[in-house]
């Protein structure tokens, strides 16, 4: 009975495509919320030993510590919708000072057709052009922005051979990839993973985040050995990528040599109750090297307001929407 209840908590937020389910603890209950088209939507208000039970529960599934109730802590299950279509769930919990748990589902789903998910396909296209070549392919977006999913898209599509993903934590699960998750406690870092993983001879490379020197250095050095390497980088536009990896240490001159394209990544809500990713993309040519200095960080590109309006006056997205996202 009780398995039955959370199971349909878990489907009705897959019927909706939800794209978080989130517990929370308010005023003695819980709260319980589904994130749909970047609206977290309150759908029910759960008594607080009920929901603590459906949380410990759920971290039972994840795998995660059930005596542990402030520490954060991350896990996952895999879910399945009502064809048996399989939808990933990240699971993320914290204590607040009282010591009341709240947990986050973020669920992930495998789109059947990738094209139906971009407002361009040829944007897509492009990035796969880009990954035929050896080195860097980089995207940045807010969190929840679908950057993940759009990397291990693009890498499915290539059919190569050895695929190594080092995430923190996986994100998504796929069979077909060699997966190993960051663990600091045991002195398995972005880099040392990325040098262990060397010696497996992977053709290509998914690294979850480039976040500090070292893993940017020995990313720039794998792909100047010849490997393909995606990953993200935390900055408000593409042009802030650029500045990022230069404040990380990466020198202008590698950097010119391994990167291929940058992707700043939104999922913009639609008319039509969906949502669908619209990128901004800046090529290594496009960059103006010898004048890095004068680079406005904070600046979309103007590629970005005319498909923003193109959307727009498509009738694909609302006035609301255009303005929201003309600054990224």
């Amino acid at each position: 009975m009780f398995k039955d209840q959370v199971d349909e908590i878990l489907q009705k937020a897959i019927r909706r495509r939800a794209s978080d389910i989130l517990f929370l603890p308010k005023e003695g209950q819980y709260v319980l919320k589904f994130n749909i088209m970047g609206v977290a939507r309150e759908v029910a208000q759960l008594p607080l030993a009920y929901g603590l039970q459906i949380i410990n529960y759920l971290k039972f599934k994840a795998d995660m510590a059930l005596s542990e109730h402030r520490r954060p802590q991350v896990g996952a299950y895999l879910l399945e919708d009502k064809d048996n279509k399989k939808v990933f769930g990240r699971f993320s919990s914290i204590g607040d000072f009282l010591g009341h748990e709240s947990l986050v589902i973020r669920l992930i789903y495998q789109e059947t057709n990738v094209n139906e998910s971009y407002f361009f396909p040829e944007q897509l296209q492009r990035m796969q052009a880009a990954c035929a070549q050896k080195g860097l392919i980089l995207f940045s977006g807010p969190v929840g922005s679908g950057k993940t999913s759009t990397m291990y898209n693009l890498v499915r599509s290539l059919e190569k051979g050895q695929v190594m993903c080092i995430e923190d934590p996986v994100e998504i699960y796929e069979p077909a990839f060699l997966q190993v998750q960051v663990n600091e406690k045991a002195k398995m870092s972005y880099a040392e993973l990325i040098k262990a993983s060397l010696r497996h001879r992977p053709d290509v490379f998914i690294v979850g985040e480039i976040r500090d020197p070292e893993t940017a250095q020995i990313v720039i050095t794998a792909a100047l050995s010849g490997h393909l390497i995606l990953s993200t980088v935390h900055a408000q536009n593409a042009w802030g990528v650029v500045r990022r990896l230069l404040d990380l240490g990466v020198s202008p001159t590698d950097l010119q040599q391994t990167l291929q394209i940058i992707v700043y990544q939104r999922l913009l809500p639609t008319r039509e109750g969906r949502i669908k990713a619209l990128f901004e993309e800046l090529g290594v040519s496009e960059i103006p090297w010898d004048k890095l200095e004068k680079v406005t960080v904070r600046q979309m590109t103007p590629e970005w307001r005319k498909k923003l309006e193109k959307c727009f006056y498509n009738k694909w997205i609302s006035e609301e929407t255009l303005h929201k996202y003309l600054k990224g």
